[in-house]
């Protein structure tokens, strides 16, 4: 079976938020069906971090199976764009040599927008106080700006009790553990290019 690696933007600085991140996407592809080959997740806090570390660990040469690398694309993908040419287009961000094409992958436009596929999900977390109607009605989750994504689940939340409003580290990471990766990969043809891919080089 081949070893995966993906080096994933989120975390932030603190042991305990990267436990929770590394937890968080975990589950979610186990529920995606990689239980018994799932990645290894690194979680390397910001994404210019996740890209200098994904970098660095081609660069070295110590990396065996597949290695991956997993950001927000923090704004729109031009309509047949791939994620490299997004990523030089916004970031600067050269493929290394050592990658080939599937080995970047984008959250689109931001993890949360994965939150909106499973509205469910979200309402029975939050429990009382909360307000499906705040959220963006845009279904195209990819269409969805960072911003509007993030104030959609604050808007969302602001009643919730006893859990509160939305917070980025409190959250989210605990959401992801619990959406259903299914409707995730339904709305999102990035998702589903990530999982897709995940399945087949863990074989």
């Amino acid at each position: 079976m081949v070893s995966v690696k993906v080096y994933v933007e989120g975390g932030g600085d603190g042991r305990e938020l990267r436990a929770r991140c590394r937890r968080g996407f975990s589950s979610f592809f186990g529920k995606a069906g990689l239980v018994g080959r799932m990645p290894k997740i690194i979680a390397c806090g910001g994404r210019q971090r996740a890209y200098d570390k994904f970098r660095a660990a081609l660069a070295a040469g110590n990396e065996r199976g597949f290695t991956v690398l997993l950001v927000d694309s923090e704004d729109p993908i031009a309509e047949g764009s791939e994620c490299w040419l997004h990523l030089r287009m916004r970031d600067g961000w050269n493929k290394p040599d050592e990658a080939t094409e599937d080995c970047a992958h984008l959250m689109t436009q931001c993890m949360e927008a994965w939150f909106l596929a499973d509205r469910d999900c979200l309402e029975a977390f939050f429990g009382r106080g909360f307000n499906r109607n705040a959220l963006p009605g845009n279904r195209n989750i990819e269409e969805v700006a960072k911003a509007d994504v993030l104030d959609g689940l604050r808007n969302a939340t602001r009643q919730c009790q006893p859990k509160g409003e939305y917070g980025k580290g409190r959250h989210s990471f605990e959401i992801l553990s619990e959406i259903d990766p299914s409707k995730v990969q339904a709305a999102s043809p990035h998702a589903e290019r990530l999982i897709d891919t995940l399945r087949a080089k863990a074989q």
